[in-house]
């Protein structure tokens, strides 16, 4: 693996943990995985003699993101007429859906799950948790060794959620019975999957999360036992909470889900729930005493949320706050830089109905970086400081584009949107987009062939 000397950065978003501030003419130096120094005149170290080096004038470099919600399977609906849900109802949309979702092979799997990791790295994102719950009988239970195998390929730190339903639906889930296992059957996979992949140490590339899909779609046994496999072998809880489905849980257990959970055990630091749009502050408060986090996905909160999630009460609350681009069922997107903004405008429109004020543009970057490091349980990703993995993207911003913004690099991506890709994305120290390429890829040939997996899913 090559060192690189990124010499006078026009800015540097760094956090040696006390919060973000900008280093401005300054370089970077990388050894390996890790960032070895940030500062002026690096090159007179003697470690730098033999770092290739990059010319990053112009450039802001910022800490690699990390998403934390997202189904990448889903990156094969994108774009449809048929599954618009301004078309339908909620009911109609599941119904016409998830049978599609039913259809797809493991060669599909592989290559959504590629093609969603592409567009994430061309926008800044260097660490990825999927929410993978889509397991038809016939494509197998090698779904996410696909998905690992995709992430080596791509380069991209990969944190893969092992998902599932139990529930049939004629006892009211939404899930078709081609997508049903047991929750022998999903226990028992989590497990193989944690032996084979997850690696605890620094600067790893791979771990798991037991995510079982939702309540409303599985046992209360399948929770149970979820926690304590993730418990016994030390990894991370995830799953769908406040979305919609409060009312059913609560008519089926006699609590809505925060309570439900809680009372399994599915909560606590360990744990990190996706959405939370429509909870009530006496639950955003027992999951801040717990320390469950959240994953906050602004754009389908255009399509399908009923309410604008209350970031700020969730800030007040010292809640763990992330962001996750969601799955392309309601977010056509892989953009999660796009969701920095997405995530700060909504809070701006609903200013006025909030008892707290909306968190500064900064804390949205802060929520794709530091607060996805803290969901995922990593203390190595997430800021740019000596020491850490060298996960980072830089933006040239010597165009039209950026004139009369250049003088705040932290609030930039939360204010402007940048839609465009990034110049440069290095994870854990290697260059896996630069110059509007994959290095060692032929990006025409990888779409090709994701196009050919598409073309065997009937709609």
């Amino acid at each position: 693996m090559a060192d690189y000397l990124l010499t006078d950065c026009e800015a540097v978003i760094i956090n040696e943990g006390k919060g973000p501030s900008v280093l401005r003419h300054v370089d970077i130096l990388t050894s390996g995985a890790r960032i070895e120094a940030i500062g002026p005149g690096l090159s007179r170290l003697a470690n730098a003699a033999n770092a290739q080096r990059l010319d990053a004038s112009g450039w802001f470099v910022y800490p690699g993101l990390i998403n934390t919600h997202h189904h990448f399977f889903q990156t094969f609906v994108r774009n449809r007429a048929d599954l618009d849900w301004t078309k339908l109802s909620v009911i109609d949309w599941l119904d016409r859906i998830y049978p599609v979702f039913s259809r797809l092979t493991e060669d599909c799997f592989y290559h959504s799950s590629l093609t969603a990791m592409a567009e994430l790295i061309k926008h800044g994102c260097t660490t990825a948790f999927d929410h993978q719950y889509c397991f038809p009988r016939h494509a197998g239970k090698r779904l996410i060794d696909r998905q690992f195998e995709a992430a080596e390929r791509i380069g991209m730190r990969f944190h893969a959620g092992r998902g599932g339903n139990t529930l049939p639906k004629s006892e009211g889930s939404t899930i078709p019975d081609e997508m049903l296992e047991t929750t022998d059957e999903f226990i028992a996979d989590c497990e193989r999957l944690i032996e084979t992949y997850h690696d605890a140490s620094p600067f790893s590339m791979r771990q798991m999360v037991v995510a079982p899909c939702q309540p409303v779609n599985c046992y209360r046994e399948t929770f149970e036992q979820s926690v304590a496999l993730a418990r016994d072998k030390g990894v991370r809880m995830h799953t769908h909470v406040g979305e919609g489905e409060s009312r059913v849980i609560e008519a089926r257990h006699g609590r809505r889900t925060v309570d439900y959970c809680a009372e399994i055990g599915f909560a606590g630091a360990d744990a990190f729930y996706a959405h939370c749009w429509e909870l009530s502050h006496t639950e955003l408060a027992r999951m801040a005493s717990d320390g469950t986090g959240v994953s906050h996905c602004p754009e389908p909160v255009y399509l399908v949320g009923a309410e604008v999630t209350d970031i700020p009460a969730m800030q007040a609350l010292g809640l763990t706050i992330g962001l996750g681009c969601d799955g392309a069922a309601s977010n056509d997107n892989s953009n999660l830089m796009h969701c920095i903004h997405s995530a700060y405008m909504l809070q701006c429109l609903m200013a006025s109905q909030r008892q707290h004020p909306v968190p500064a543009p900064v804390d949205f970057l802060g929520y794709a970086t530091t607060g996805g490091a803290d969901l995922l349980g990593r203390a190595d990703i997430g800021r740019l400081a000596p020491g850490m993995a060298a996960d980072l993207f830089a933006i040239d911003t010597r165009r039209m584009d950026y004139v009369g913004t250049r003088h705040d690099p932290l609030s930039l991506l939360a204010k402007l949107g940048i839609g465009m890709p990034t110049d440069l994305t290095m994870i854990n120290g290697r260059i896996v987009w630069a110059k509007g390429e994959f290095p060692g890829f032929d990006e025409a040939e990888l779409a090709a062939r994701a196009e050919e997996a598409l073309a065997t899913i009937q709609f």
